[in-house]
């Protein structure tokens, strides 16, 4: 036998580690902490969390097997099950990793032309519509961001597909995008916004929690094929990102969980940055600090639980924006939020650890 070979009694006896993908956000943080807090290692699992760049990676690598599990935006579950711009593939999840953690981020150009709020935003889209209109950036086409700029669109009066262009630009990749002026605006996870305020590219006018309360933002998306033949692994991953999700919402552990963060297999950023949305202070710029304790949940008033109301709530959304086809099933939302093997995960695991 060749000296690097394993034998295969061995290599059978250790599993693959679970490869976990994440994009570098503060709301990846219940990855992160149950990766540093040891969580994967006490439920007998062995987990490698992998960095990627962008949210339509994530899609793919797990469509195509390269990712087992991974730190997804919730309306990616429609996008994938229903074959929306990639081939069809059948998804779940049995685990909401949080809830808000987005805001949204306006150009300095757009302050100094007196653009305040989204009433002052409408006069000056139109004029510019004709031009060069106004470019906004989302993370993924099918996101709570496209929605919330939709909406916030929606309420100055300005038709989101008419009056303005929206592109999409990978979370890490926003504020050099509006510091360069290649964009006026974005709507992206923490702590980019932070990032754009504290560099002086950028300013606040709202925030997700401000703007639509309770949506649901990330979640633990599977295949439906890895759910059923991984199970126990499934139901303990569940388990560990649930404990994980309950130390994150602990107001005493936000200030190390943004030194975990700022590490550089993680965010790579200063924890200053990353800091103050998971504190509740939220600097919008020019003197206008908030307090919004609510900035991001992870655990409390039950929002680790994927039932189905919260999807279809979801599916309502994503229709009324015309990003789902016409005519799609009221089954879905059952299917793609499953509450039954989130309930049965957290089950067999708080019996096994009382056993």
């Amino acid at each position: 036998m060749p000296l690097n070979s394993t034998p295969a009694s061995v290599s059978a006896s250790r599993p693959r580690p679970l490869r976990l993908g994440f994009i570098a956000l503060t709301d990846a943080a219940p990855l992160v902490a149950a990766e540093q807090l040891g969580l994967f290692t006490r439920h007998n699992l062995r987990v490698e969390l992998r960095r990627e760049i962008g949210w339509a990676t994530i899609r793919e690598k797990i469509i195509y097997g390269e990712l087992e599990a991974a730190h997804a935006l919730a309306p990616m579950l429609w996008s994938a099950q229903l074959g929306l711009g990639c081939p069809p593939c059948e998804v779940l999840t049995a685990l909401i990793l949080n809830l808000h953690g987005n805001a949204l981020t306006l150009s300095q150009a757009l302050w100094q032309a007196g653009v305040r709020d989204a009433a002052t935003l409408r006069t000056h889209a139109r004029e510019r519509r004709a031009r060069q209109p106004l470019t906004f950036g989302i993370v993924f086409p099918f996101s709570s961001h496209r929605l919330l700029l939709r909406d916030w669109l929606l309420s100055a009066g300005l038709d989101p597909e008419r009056d303005v262009r929206i592109v999409v630009v990978p979370p890490a990749q926003m504020f050099r995008n509006l510091a360069a002026g290649t964009i006026d605006g974005f709507c992206s996870g923490e702590p980019w916004n932070t990032l754009a305020v504290r560099e002086n590219a950028g300013w606040c006018p709202t925030w997700s929690a401000a703007q639509h309360p309770g949506h649901v933002e990330k979640v633990l998306m599977v295949t439906g094929r890895f759910a059923r033949e991984r199970a126990a692994e499934h139901a303990a991953l569940v388990a560990a990102l649930a404990e994980a999700c309950a130390w994150c919402d602990e107001p005493h552990n936000r200030e190390r969980l943004a030194e975990m963060l700022s590490g550089a297999a993680y965010l790579n950023l200063p924890a200053r940055v990353i800091a103050p949305s998971l504190l509740g202070s939220f600097d919008c710029g020019h003197g206008r600090v908030e307090n919004a304790p609510d900035f991001h949940i992870f655990h409390h008033g039950d929002a680790n639980v994927p039932t189905t109301a919260k999807a279809a709530a979801l599916q309502h959304d994503l229709a009324a924006a015309g990003l789902l086809p016409a005519g799609v099933s009221a089954t879905i939302p059952a299917q793609l939020f499953r509450e039954d093997l989130y309930r049965a995960a957290i089950h067999q695991h708080h019996h096994a650890d009382h056993a």
